[in-house]
């Protein structure tokens, strides 16, 4: 993880306090935008989005192809581009992987969110997605890695507990919860195993949730659970993200900065 993700934790609010819960989750935020149409434009926006009203938020995640307009529109802001690779299915050649890898870091890319491949852990023993983890790993260099697991799809603890195993030994700074492009995205039960992987790692290591959180009751569990498990100072940018669209309106209406109501998004 680089020194620029190593930002400081912020501070526990009280769990019944709505506007505490949005302050505090605002800038753990990946706002992202992963729809078929999106083009320039639709970057653009989300980038002046992220510079919101109630402050920034910690990075935009977009499809790498947008990564260099992402990187110019938010140049001096302190927010981070992330782009996924490996996307949606986790199946691609690892070549190309890493030829994805390459142009989004040459383009810009802060952070990279490369979806492992599931389908080795639920039908094999899990050594090519080890192996694949790996290389990409070393392709990212100082960039921070974020890696999908696809828990809604693993569905088993014991295949999510495995799945988080191998991204942790693989290298990963973060270990996220879903592409949010199946039908189950982030679940409490699926955080609970990834949270309590990222304490045990021996390593700093962070946790996104991402698919399906939407409004202020969802981020409350969430930090909750990252309190309970590892701690009421350790959920920060550097160590937690979530991963969303609609997210962003639901923190704000709370703070009293925008209208009520979660906008649709891509499934985060």
């Amino acid at each position: 993880m680089t020194d620029s993700t190593r930002l400081p934790p912020a501070a526990g609010p009280s769990p019944d306090d709505d506007a505490a819960v949005a302050a505090r989750a605002l800038p753990l935020l990946d706002l992202t935008s992963l729809n078929d149409g999106d083009d320039a434009d639709t970057v653009v926006r989300l980038c002046d989005r992220a510079q919101s009203a109630a402050g920034p938020v910690a990075a935009v995640c977009i499809w790498p192809l947008w990564v260099a307009i992402a990187k110019s529109n938010l140049r001096g802001t302190g927010i981070r581009v992330a782009t996924v690779v490996n996307f949606p299915g986790g199946s691609f050649p690892r070549e190309r992987v890493l030829y994805e890898i390459g142009e989004a870091l040459a383009d810009g890319a802060d952070e990279i969110d490369v979806v492992m491949n599931y389908a080795d852990v639920i039908n094999g023993s899990g050594a090519r997605a080890a192996a694949d983890l790996a290389a990409c790993r070393e392709a990212c260099g100082d960039a921070t890695m974020k890696v999908i697991l696809e828990t809604g799809s693993l569905a088993k603890p014991v295949l999510i507990a495995k799945a988080a195993g191998i991204a942790v030994e693989a290298g990963a700074d973060f270990l996220k919860t879903s592409t949010g492009k199946v039908p189950v995205g982030a679940t409490p039960g699926a955080a609970r195993i990834l949270l309590e992987a990222c304490r045990d790692a021996g390593r700093p290591v962070g946790f996104k949730a991402s698919g399906g959180v939407r409004d202020i009751a969802g981020a409350r569990e969430y930090l909750a659970l990252a309190d309970a498990i590892c701690g009421p100072d350790w959920a920060g940018p550097a160590t937690f993200r979530f991963g969303a669209s609609g997210l962003l309106d639901a923190l704000l209406a709370t703070l009293g900065k925008g209208p009520a109501g979660p906008r649709s998004g891509s499934g985060y």
